[in-house]
């Protein structure tokens, strides 16, 4: 923590703070294998959370990654809502249950110059844990998604989770990570992109957000 100066207090965002010019997003391993042994929170709940975490990277234009294991002869295709948000994406296929040892996949996340790394994946204990610890080693800022990932049970997610958090990862929603993208409601390029998604993905937050603009107009979610 630097040391408290009020020279130095300005009305200026924090650094930690994710943005579309700092921020890669990886995907890990969402696909229907893993899902089937998913029993950490509801499935559909963490697909929706997936897809909306996806539609934020595309809008916001953040580079994205998304990667599967032994996807044709064990776990499956990747998560087609996932696929069909980057339909040009050439997905990376791997063999390690740890992402982080996978060379195309290192290459692919060092390609995009960015520090900090937005995870999400399936499951928690294994898949997110081992390229979370690796990626940590070599000083990346890791951002892990918690309610787009998901664990054999909650007892594995939460400890998990831990694990992760005890090594420095912080532990975010997707939601969290959309609205600390867009940051300002004046930035007008992204605001009804950002209201779509609320909308499609994010519960009851978004059906306040159908009912202020029935009542008061378009712009009265902001």
């Amino acid at each position: 923590m630097p040391e408290f100066d009020l020279d130095n207090v300005s009305a200026a965002p924090s650094p930690d703070l994710l943005t579309p010019d700092n921020a890669v997003m990886l995907f890990v391993d969402h696909q229907p294998q893993m899902f089937f042994g998913t029993g950490s929170s509801d499935r559909t709940a963490i697909i929706n959370s997936t897809v909306g975490l996806a539609k934020a990277a595309k809008l916001f234009d953040v580079p994205t990654v998304i990667t599967t294991v032994a996807a044709e002869s064990f776990s499956g295709p990747a998560l087609p809502q996932l696929v069909d948000v980057f339909p040009e994406h050439k997905l990376i296929d791997r063999t390690s249950m740890n992402a982080w040892e996978d060379e195309n996949l290192v290459e692919a996340v060092r390609a995009t110059g960015r520090k900090k790394i937005v995870i999400s994946g399936l499951w928690t204990e294994v898949c997110l844990v081992l390229p979370v610890l690796s990626a940590l080693g070599q000083g990346y800022e890791v951002y892990v998604v918690a309610d787009a990932s998901g664990g054999v049970t909650p007892q594995a997610h939460e400890h998990a989770l831990e694990r992760m958090s005890s090594a420095g990862a912080v532990t975010v929603t997707w939601v969290q990570v959309l609205l600390e993208l867009q940051r300002d409601w004046a930035r007008g390029e992204t605001y009804n992109g950002v209201m779509e998604i609320v909308q499609e993905h994010a519960g009851a937050y978004g059906l306040g957000v159908v009912y202020a603009k029935h009542f008061l107009g378009a712009n009265a979610a902001g």
